[in-house]
């Protein structure tokens, strides 16, 4: 007798076949059609994915969206001061209830994974605190992953250093920084080389804000795959960003992606962000700043789609969805054949759980029973329509569903009702 059964579902492989799940387990991936289940749903026809990972957000500015005022610019370092002035007004009640209510999107989407860097120039630890309470709340149905971020950098913020030990002490899973954002390239690096040297004391991953800007010059991804090296931290360490990559030149890329991939250094770009940000000081031709997505998988290096910022002092949109991230993705990184936008669809699924080291994940027996039933046919038509998440299961239960949203027709000769699915390509 199986607590749940998934019956017909098509997985992202191409497969057809029934999920039986047991308590909070993935027990059979097989025909189950004489099985008994407490309750069976019905996924004839429509797609399994395993659930959704971000690996690069910020929680404690999420849904905060023109408060105290808006980003006139749209700039990367106007949005850091609006974000300083934000902090000066919230408080640690209103950061649960903005980051708990963006959990519920989350889990309405399938987004069942999120590494949410958290501020920790601040005296008061005050966002520390509050999702370190909201990832208590969720833990049931939403693993979330806490990196000590010093936004204003670990050196230039007088008691950033300080204030990240103690965020750690306090629980935060994961080490991280911002070097480009130090006051000279020296402290930059530097800061790398102490970051590393942390979370290799403590045993801990590293995720750091690296060359976040257009400058082809900030070239601390360089230092980040030494110092990987060099204390031993191979797979434990991602760079977010890089969007400086974009502007370098070739010949030093040539020899970069190399020590990126013999250090085993994930890189997580942020489509949404990354294209909004970089390049406001360009005219024409004008830079998006994403980086050498392509490239880096060609050397094997993990490359997953990060969301980074729902309305919040940088971007003034977004939803939630990893979907809408890989659409962007796919589209600025050129992804556009069969196998890449596959790949695409793979990058925020199970390249992500890859990154943030999630060990029971997957659609396989033995496997967490978290998964997604979506109103598509492929992964290539979920990256198409962004379609309707018909059913959400999270450690074994389901936390939402959703019917399918037909539109009706009035038209004379044609059908009463259209859907927008078209699986030509798998």
């Amino acid at each position: 007798m199986f607590d749940l059964i998934i019956k017909g579902g098509t997985l992202p492989d191409g497969r057809s076949t029934d999920i039986g799940i047991k308590a909070d387990k993935i027990t059979a991936i097989e025909d189950l059609s004489t099985a008994e289940a407490r309750e069976t749903i019905d996924a004839s026809g429509d797609l399994v994915s395993p659930p959704f990972v971000d690996p690069h957000f910020h929680m404690d500015a999420t849904l905060s969206y023109g408060t105290p005022r808006i980003n006139a610019s749209g700039t990367l370092l106007e949005g850091i001061g609006l974000w300083g002035e934000l902090k000066e007004v919230m408080t640690q009640d209103e950061v649960k209830a903005r980051a708990l209510e963006y959990c519920d999107w989350a889990a309405s989407l399938g987004l069942l994974a999120i590494r949410s860097h958290v501020d920790t120039c601040d005296d008061r630890l005050l966002g520390v605190e509050a999702l370190l309470d909201v990832r208590e709340t969720v833990k049931d149905y939403i693993d979330l992953q806490l990196v000590a971020f010093p936004q204003d950098g670990l050196y230039r913020d007088p008691t950033a250093h300080e204030n990240t030990l103690r965020a750690l002490d306090m629980g935060v899973d994961v080490v991280g920084g911002i070097p480009h954002f130090e006051r000279t390239m020296a402290d930059g690096a530097r800061s790398v080389t102490a970051l590393c040297e942390l979370a290799a004391e403590r045993g801990l991953m590293v995720d750091l804000h690296c060359d976040e800007t257009d400058d082809p010059h900030s070239r601390h991804i360089e230092t980040l795959a030494y110092e990987t090296q060099r204390l031993g931290l191979q797979g434990r360490v991602a760079g977010s960003h890089l969007t400086s990559m974009h502007s370098m030149d070739n010949y030093y890329v040539s020899k970069l992606l190399p020590l990126m991939a013999e250090a085993e250094v994930a890189a997580i770009p942020n489509p949404l962000i990354n294209i909004t940000l970089q390049g406001r000081h360009d005219t024409y031709p004008k830079r998006r700043g994403l980086t050498r997505v392509k490239e880096m998988q060609a050397m094997g290096i993990d490359v997953g789609w990060g969301q980074d910022c729902v309305m919040d002092p940088w971007y003034s949109m977004g939803t939630g969805d990893m979907l809408d991230v890989a659409f962007m993705g796919l589209h600025v990184a050129q992804m556009t054949s069969p196998e890449e936008m596959h790949r695409c669809f793979d990058m925020v699924t199970n390249v992500n759980a890859r990154i943030l080291g999630l060990q029971d994940y997957g659609l396989r027996v033995g496997a967490t029973a978290s998964l997604v039933v979506l109103d598509a046919g492929n992964p290539i038509e979920a990256l198409r329509l962004r379609p309707d998440r018909l059913c959400v299961v999270a450690k074994g239960r389901v936390i939402s569903r959703q019917s399918r949203n037909d539109a009706r027709l009035n038209l004379p000769g044609r059908p009463d009702s259209v859907r927008r699915r078209h699986s030509a390509h798998s």
